[in-house]
């Protein structure tokens, strides 16, 4: 009876133990300050998963540059609204690039039709457009988030046709309407927060909507713009989100005295800030626009296109590909061409009688 019960306090005790090894991290870990000493702003890290995140990040090397000079490609090829102020030379060095930053194995029939370049027949061609117009608003019209790093199209895909982090609306609860079985949105375990039970969609209220972002009211009295506990709870969701998707913890952005005091965080809380709007603006103006254009296999449970967070970009570090500033390489990608100037049309020279008016 004794060895009985010394095997089941030996198997509850192996039980237990295996259960709590589950929260810890193999030392060494690395630890980094990021604020005065006292503020707790503490970066802790796993050295062999920053190596692994960090091997990730590969740059493909920049082509060789296009020999200067040479008629512009709208006037050589047809229906290149996007590229057509760039020289031929140039406009074939991006396609090149294009291509293998999204289409490695397939090559340039994954947009085009290998019959006629020009046409818009495939749906991918049309997106492509877009998204290179997306790459140079973000690039002219969002420094205050990217910097002079810049972003290509390879930032998001890695050679993928599809970035391997983006996001759908997720499918309605089908018992919503019932007591049981209805989530709330939350309660699952989900690797987009973290494998918490915190609500597991966070971004449609806030990297497509323009909910306000906080976990405290600003005011004592309930008005409508009173944060309640799910709001919070979809905050920190996000929060969770933005520190996996980055590799980092909270005290990258914020001080832990007060994590809502702007005065006490650190300059990276408002690069964060426009990153957020950022994506909200690439998401409203360029990926939805894109509903009726992608064919429905592509699409989410609610019909829906695949968007960005901020894991698409940085895939789990705080800056994408480790800060190589690829896109210096690529004018195209930098903002808009300016596109050649249309030919004169030519004078006619009026001959014999001017023309009589015939008044009624």
């Amino acid at each position: 009876m004794k060895q009985i019960i010394r095997w089941t306090q030996l198997t509850l005790f192996a039980t237990c133990a295996a259960m709590l090894a589950g929260c810890w991290e193999r030392p060494p870990m690395d630890v980094a300050q990021g604020g005065y000493r006292g503020t707790g702003m503490m970066a802790v890290s796993n050295p062999r998963d920053t190596a692994q995140k960090r091997a990730a990040q590969t740059v493909p090397e920049v082509l060789a540059p296009a020999a200067e000079g040479g008629p512009a490609a709208g006037t050589v090829f047809k229906n290149v609204p996007v590229l057509g102020g760039l020289s031929v030379g140039e406009f074939t060095r991006t396609m090149l690039a294009m291509t293998a930053w999204v289409s490695p194995k397939e090559g340039c029939n994954y947009c085009h039709k290998a019959d006629d370049f020009a046409s818009d027949a495939l749906y991918t061609k049309v997106v492509a457009r877009r998204m290179l117009q997306m790459t140079q608003a973000v690039n002219t019209d969002w420094k205050s988030h990217v910097a002079a790093t810049g972003v290509t199209c390879y930032t998001c895909h890695r050679g993928q046709h599809v970035p391997e982090y983006s996001w759908f609306t997720p499918a309605t609860n089908k018992q919503a309407a019932r007591m049981t079985g209805n989530d709330g949105g939350q309660n699952k375990p989900s690797a987009v927060v973290g494998l918490t039970a915190l609500p597991y969609d966070p971004f449609s209220a806030y990297l497509s909507g323009s909910k306000e972002i906080r976990v405290v009211s600003t005011t004592a009295l309930p008005t409508p713009a009173r944060q309640s506990i799910k709001d919070t709870e979809a905050t920190y969701g996000l929060m969770v989100h933005m520190s996996q998707g980055l590799g980092v913890n909270c005290t990258y952005c914020h001080n832990t005295q007060s994590f809502s005091s702007w005065q006490g965080s650190t300059p990276k809380r408002v690069t964060a800030w426009h990153g957020i709007r950022m994506a909200r603006e690439l998401n409203n103006n360029f990926l939805e626009s894109l509903t009726g254009v992608f064919p429905i296999e592509r699409k989410g449970p609610q019909g829906d296109v695949a968007k960005i967070n901020c894991e698409t970009c940085h895939q789990g570090v705080f800056k994408p590909l480790a800060g190589a500033p690829l896109a210096a390489g690529y004018p195209a990608v930098l903002g808009p061409t300016v596109a050649p100037a249309a030919p004169a049309a030519p004078q006619t020279v009026a001959t014999g009688p001017a023309p009589t008016t015939i008044k009624k």
